[in-house]
């Protein structure tokens, strides 16, 4: 892995950004700085103008805005912004301005302070992410709130819940292409024998199975485990756990067979029936635009029949509405 800018400590590959954001050539901090400056002044706020910027950057061009508006201006441009904007225009305004893997870890540690867990929050984000997604939000997590990201999982979840999130915070996936067919096999009937045929504590081999293997040799396991087993690797799951491992175990097969496909039933869980739960929205598009938002938008019309966007317009409203498809233009 190539060392990153100090003051950049995560951002995605130059590769994957080009394929989001190739309409802006003639990116200026400077220019960009003075252009939120000048939203922001005198009475009202142009929030156009705030969406034009934000919206057609990348995250790492972003962070090079915060810092020449501190330069210019000597305050924050989150702070300056925190007090023009509000409600949930605004959380996606503050989202865009960190870095994904700040965003995250800001994310994970809400969900876990104060009394009660957000167990599920944890799973959607660390059950999720590659190894060095995960290094990085550990790394993001630890320098913005002095605090290890490990640790506090451990001293927030309990059970076979907290064995899996550890193991998934270990970033030790192999993350090769081969398929290993006899391991496929091996892993499929270990996995018969942890579950179907004894299921109890034995989630270690599902731990180790579902975390540490490569996407492309899980994906020929749960082949392997249809044939010993006769069923789907997810209705075993159904049948032998519930609650939160459960969720953790159907989100890491989930992942493993389609990620895409995952993220686009989350959106659409998240706009489906009355009202609509803006923070997955935010989180979802705010974190994946640099990585595989294309491929998400495109599973989400095959399984829905409708565009994202199209969704997105008619379960949101206002500058929130016009942020969020600027994102997703």
């Amino acid at each position: 892995m190539k060392p990153q800018p100090a003051d950049v400590p995560c951002v995605a590959n130059t590769q994957e950004m080009s394929t989001s954001k190739r309409h802006h050539q003639g990116f200026d901090a400077d220019r960009d700085a003075k252009k939120i400056h000048s939203a922001c002044k005198g009475a009202g706020t142009d929030e156009k103008k705030i969406i034009e910027v934000l919206s057609s950057r990348t995250s790492e061009q972003r962070q090079q805005i915060k810092q020449k508006y501190k330069a210019l201006y000597n305050k924050d441009m989150e702070e300056v912004l925190k007090g023009d904007l509000s409600g949930n225009f605004e959380k996606a305004v503050l989202a865009l301005l960190d870095l994904p893997c700040e965003y995250e870890a800001r994310e994970l540690r809400k969900a876990m302070k104060g009394a009660g867990t957000d167990e599920s929050l944890l799973i959607e984000i660390l059950c999720t992410r590659n190894n060095k997604e995960i290094v990085n939000i550990k790394a993001a997590y630890k320098r913005l709130f002095d605090r290890d990201l490990e640790s506090d999982v451990k001293s927030d979840t309990s059970g076979s819940l907290k064995k899996i999130l550890v193991t998934v915070l270990e970033a030790t996936r192999d993350e090769t292409q081969q398929v290993n067919a006899e391991l496929a096999e091996q892993d499929a009937t270990d996995l018969y024998k942890a579950g179907e045929g004894r299921w109890g504590t034995e989630e270690l081999a599902f731990n180790v199975v579902l975390a540490k293997r490569s996407y492309s040799q899980l994906r020929a396991t749960f082949q392997a485990y249809e044939k010993v087993c006769g069923k789907d690797i997810e209705e075993s799951i159904k049948s032998e756990t519930s609650g939160d491992l459960e969720k953790a175990y159907l989100t890491l097969v989930s992942c493993a067979k389609d990620c895409p496909g995952y993220f686009a039933t989350l959106l659409h869980k998240s706009m489906k029936g009355a009202g609509t739960d803006e923070e997955t929205l935010i989180r979802v598009l705010v974190t994946r635009a640099e990585s595989d938002l294309p491929a998400i938008k495109e599973k989400f019309q095959q399984m829905y029949k409708k565009s994202l966007a199209e969704a997105v317009r008619s379960d949101t409203s206002g500058d929130f509405r016009k942020l969020l498809l600027a994102i997703l233009h």
